[in-house]
């Protein structure tokens, strides 16, 4: 069984995450996250054809978490 996601497991550039706004990255984040948890139950249930899924969408999340914090820490430099 192998799931389908938006991007069709290719790798966000991240040319294409700095586009995004921050309420987009929010949204982004959530989906991915459900991406993995459902890729993890398909897997522990079933083999999933192709397993790397999981660390490409774990590395996914690593880098809309990095953007967002660099994000917040620039608001929160500009701020003070």
């Amino acid at each position: 069984m192998e799931l389908k996601t938006q991007n069709n497991n290719k790798k966000m550039k991240n040319s294409e995450i700095l586009e995004l706004s921050t309420e987009e990255l929010v949204a982004r984040l959530s989906e991915e996250r459900s991406t993995l948890t459902k890729l993890k139950f398909a897997h522990a249930v079933s083999a999933i054809e192709n397993p790397t899924r999981i660390t490409k969408v774990r590395k996914g999340i690593a880098q809309l978490n990095t953007e967002l914090t660099k994000r917040k820490a620039a608001s929160a430099s500009e701020k003070n």
